[in-house]
């Protein structure tokens, strides 16, 4: 289930402006920590943060915390309450751990009703029972008697013997995060018991495990602070909530979903990603099929298996490529041989593959050993319609589903090896590049800003084909806009991903300076540019439901330079025919004196070419 907090953060999210495709724009200003960051952050190999593979340009609404600033932040916070209610520290940890780590809810409860708060903390001001010093006293637990100074007590004054203090505490610790709720032995006690009891009482490795548990309560416990869920990876994320966009990249480089805590996955909703994983994990090793991946089966002869524990997973490939035995029921794949099956013992039953029918039945008066005049018989008589339609509906929907997995799937691969080219390429190559074209790491910041519009497409891209699979059939003129906008998003990602990931290796390989290595420049940057306006247009698209399709069915504003980044429909008239457009602005189209704007890319070329420098389309 959703937690009531989602459903605000949801709530709160719903209320914001809309952002634009990554988040906020440049103009709209950063964190304190980041205010004299330039444009883009180049990720020197010799800073702290080497390890980043992706550093944003964009605004952030989240702020990345390690260890050290957790634990600032949550001294801090037990600092104020401890001050603003003149109580010491310890109490304050307690206050605000009972509280989920929330300042305001603090002061609003304790405020309102203070003896109230003690009750339910535990936070009591005189002790029930006096502690009396300088005589012997009876344990609670073991009933052994010790001296005053062998004997602690809580605030509560319930006297307990050193040791089975010690062994309270460290099963307690043992026994996992409960232990920051620690109270008095006593059954009929609701005093807590605080961290300066356990410090002192504990070992050295329990103490630092009850330090880790009341460090993770602060994130756990905190609505607005989440951990990182890439394996191994220890930073915390304090979000903005409310900000819009929940999409989150952490300092280890895994970016992720703050709603839903899965990838990152916009412009698709959680939900559709939380149908789509379930449906690869059930789905996905159809395609592999049932014995690559262990699935009890058995040999009847050449050609043929019979599965003895399908599992739901399987159901539709099963159903798809198998018939149930007549006899036992059991399903039964034939991928060659003879039309003759036997199933498995202890059924032993012998029937034909086409037709169902005992074997025994078969003979030349049916065709044949090798061929069932019978089943086209039936099946012109009907009588295997209904099975035939089933399976035949199974089969496409398992097509279906391959078509979009595999497209998904390829897109995440390429996205990995986007992500390795751009480590390589801050690590060796831009020096290398540097070296060989004369210039300054500092003006060749344009093929950074290359990799990274890749690595986030190809994310964008990926999610596109979970978000095509879940579009209703019937939604047809919403179809062909979703395939116009992904294909035209994707048709500009592979000419940007070409250019950075080929034509920059002649450079890379050459002995000296080029001369046309401007003309790389003008041409990586201005594809960066437009991809990202494909990209944008596809996401905002995507978001708003695909609301820009009209009441008759049609496309609208496919022609529109300012949404499609200057694509024009003629480029893809073929996938969505019949539609109309509109334009939503000027267009760039318009020769301008001594230019000419491409009609595929908008690129400005000069009036002499008959080719565009950024496409290679013909004028």
């Amino acid at each position: 289930m959703v937690s009531e907090d989602e459903f605000d953060m949801q709530d709160a999210a719903a209320e914001s402006a809309e952002d634009d495709f990554y988040s906020g724009g440049e103009e709209d200003g950063f964190d304190s920590d980041d205010a004299d960051v330039a444009d883009y952050e180049f990720i020197d190999n010799d800073s702290d943060d080497s390890d980043d593979l992706i550093s944003h340009r964009y605004q952030q609404n989240y702020t990345i915390l390690s260890e050290g600033d957790i634990r600032q932040r949550q001294d801090d916070d037990i600092m104020r309450i401890a001050t603003v209610l003149s109580i010491s520290k310890v109490a304050a940890g307690i206050l605000l751990r009972y509280y989920n780590w929330s300042v305001s809810k603090v002061h609003d409860e304790w405020f309102a009703d203070e003896e109230k708060v003690r009750r339910a903390v535990g936070l009591l001001e005189e002790p029930v029972v006096p502690f009396p010093d300088g005589r012997e006293m009876t344990c609670g637990i073991c009933f052994e008697t010790y001296p005053s100074d062998r004997l602690r007590a809580a605030v509560c004054g319930h006297p307990f013997c050193n040791s089975c203090w010690a062994g309270y505490i460290s099963t307690a610790i043992n026994d996992g995060p409960g232990c920051l709720v620690l109270r008095c032995p006593d059954p009929s006690c609701n005093a807590a018991v605080g961290q300066d009891m356990i410090n002192v009482l504990t070992s050295n490795e329990d103490s630092d495990k009850y330090s880790r548990y009341f460090i993770r309560s602060y994130i756990e416990d905190n609505r607005k602070t989440k951990w990182c869920p890439a394996p191994g990876c220890d930073y915390a994320v304090d979000f903005i909530v409310g900000s819009g966009s929940y999409d989150v990249i952490c300092r280890c480089a895994y970016s992720f979903c703050w709603n839903c805590t899965e990838e990152a996955h916009r412009p698709v909703d959680c939900g559709t990603v939380a149908k789509w994983i379930l449906k690869n994990s059930a789905e996905s090793e159809n395609m592999n099929w049932a014995w690559d991946v262990g699935l009890d089966s058995y040999h009847i002869s050449e050609g043929q298996k019979v599965f003895m524990s399908p599992v739901n997973g399987f159901r539709s490939r099963i159903l798809a490529n198998s018939k149930p035995c007549p006899k036992c029921k059991r399903p039964i794949e034939k991928n060659q041989g003879c039309m003759h099956i036997t199933c498995t013992p202890p059924c032993k039953f012998e029937f034909c593959w086409l037709c169902l029918g005992a074997w025994s039945d078969h003979g030349e008066r049916t065709g044949g050993f090798y061929a069932c005049n019978r089943y086209e018989t039936a099946k012109q008589e009907g009588v295997y319609d209904e099975a035939e339609k089933r399976r035949e509906m199974a089969k496409n929907s398992l097509e279906r589903y391959t078509h979009y997995y595999e497209r998904w799937a390829t897109n995440q691969t390429s996205r990995q090896k986007a992500l390795a080219d751009l480590q390589q390429m801050q690590n060796v190559h831009l020096e290398k590049l540097s070296d060989i074209q004369c210039q300054p790491e500092s003006q060749l910041k344009f093929i950074i800003e290359a990799w990274l519009q890749i690595v986030e497409c190809r994310r964008v891209l990926k999610w596109t084909y979970a978000y095509g699979y879940y579009l209703p059939e019937h939604e047809h003129a919403k179809r062909l806009f979703f395939e116009y906008l992904q294909g035209e998003a994707e048709s500009g990602l592979e000419r940007l991903h070409q250019c950075a990931e080929k034509e920059l290796q002649l450079y890379l390989n050459a002995e000296g300076p080029s001369k046309d290595f401007n003309e790389f420049r003008t041409k990586l940057a201005g594809l960066t540019s437009v991809t990202r306006n494909y990209f944008e247009n596809l996401v905002r698209a995507l978001e708003n439901g695909l609301s820009d399709v009209d009441s008759h069915g049609a496309c609208s504003r496919m022609a529109s330079s300012k949404s499609l980044g200057g694509g024009n429909s003629r480029a893809r008239a073929g996938r969505c025919k019949g539609s109309t457009s509109r334009s939503s602005g000027p267009s760039r189209n318009i020769d301008e004196p001594g230019h000419w704007s491409c009609e595929y890319c908008t690129f400005a070329n000069i009036k002499p070419a008959t080719i565009c420098a950024m496409c290679q389309h013909r004028r």
